[in-house]
């Protein structure tokens, strides 16, 4: 019996959803590549914990950026290795793979995810775009005529649509995601501590302390990267308040992409979602402090999907399902 797989085709990372098993598979969107003899060392989880940590003839590179492909053969081997290793060795007959894209691709950047999937050993590929494949994985019956705001926050992109009888109606798409929080708490400790942190610190300070909302009571935790003065290890504390100061101006930048959106949402639609709210997914959507956020900026009843990271994964493997039925879908 031919397999229905759904990928979350991530920056950040892949997840596989197998219809009838769910996501089998999470792992960051990583390979790690020997340039001397053109050999794969490793993929995902093991190709992560190798970033910054390589020798010079071992390379640990994402192959995709911002939500599309920056390098395609990379991409292609990634994904047959993760087809393999979520749906076992034997695949006969091909899979049917759904494929989600950020909502603002170009044609070019979807046929390159389309051709990676068949070349990694597709039947049939179908394009979804994330924040559709997001409603349905949040749970959100989209073939109804009503007003659906979901905000899909990523690695490498943040997708903002209104999504109405199964279809975008009004849809952004910002290149500030989960990476440029990251990229923020590094560019902040280097210039206000002089100290030079890896990427894998950074994200480390976001899941702990990180915050773009005024917390209660403070946190702290200790910091340790490379003093750029003197050369040698330090260690500084970092709190919850510098990591507020650090992530405010890409949490702005989501802010005024949902306002970019409401504002050209057609009125009908705009009081369905004032009723019903704005639903956050994605994994960026765990960053704390993002809900009081929007809604203090919008005066919209906001909340996270029940689980953020695999609301997208779920929606892709789902939309096969729909495609059986297409009376339900556009």
């Amino acid at each position: 019996m031919a397999v229905d797989i759904g990928i979350d085709l991530g920056t950040a990372s892949v997840l596989v959803y197998i219809k009838g098993k769910g996501v089998v598979l999470k792992e960051p969107s990583v390979v790690a590549y020997d340039r001397d003899t053109n050999e794969i060392p490793a993929i995902g989880e093991e190709a992560r914990l190798m970033i910054g940590r390589t020798p010079g003839n071992i390379v640990a590179v994402r192959p995709l950026r911002q939500g599309v492909i920056s390098d395609y053969t990379m991409t292609e081997k990634m994904l047959k290795y993760f087809i393999r290793k979520a749906a076992g060795k034997r695949l006969f007959p091909k899979p049917r793979i759904c494929v989600c894209v950020p909502s603002q691709v170009t044609e070019v950047e979807r046929k390159a995810v389309e051709d990676a999937t068949y070349n990694a050993g597709a039947r049939e590929v179908y394009i979804i775009e994330e924040p559709v494949a997001a409603a349905i994985g949040a749970g959100i019956d989209i073939s109804k005529p009503c007003g659906n705001m979901i905000v899909d926050i990523g690695g490498g992109t943040t997708d903002v649509a209104v999504i109405s009888l199964g279809g975008t109606v009004v849809s952004t798409s910002i290149k500030v995601a989960g990476d440029d929080f990251d990229e923020a708490l590094v560019r902040y400790i280097r210039k206000k501590h002089n100290l030079l942190i890896g990427e894998r610190t950074a994200e480390d300070i976001k899941i702990k302390i990180g915050t773009c909302y005024k917390l209660a009571e403070e946190e702290v935790m200790d910091v340790r990267g490379r003093n750029l003065v003197s050369g040698l290890p330090k260690t500084i504390q970092f709190t919850s308040d510098d990591a507020l100061e650090a992530l405010q101006e890409p949490a702005m930048a989501i802010v005024d992409a949902v306002h970019s959106v409401l504002e050209r949402t057609p009125p009908e639609l705009a009081a369905d979602i004032s009723e019903r709210g704005i639903v956050l997914t994605g994994g960026g959507a765990l960053l704390r402090g993002l809900e009081p956020l929007l809604e203090e900026k919008t005066g919209i009843n906001t909340m996270t999907a029940e689980d953020p990271m695999t609301c997208v994964a779920i929606g892709t493997g789902q939309y096969i399902e729909f495609l059986s039925h297409p009376k339900s879908m556009d």
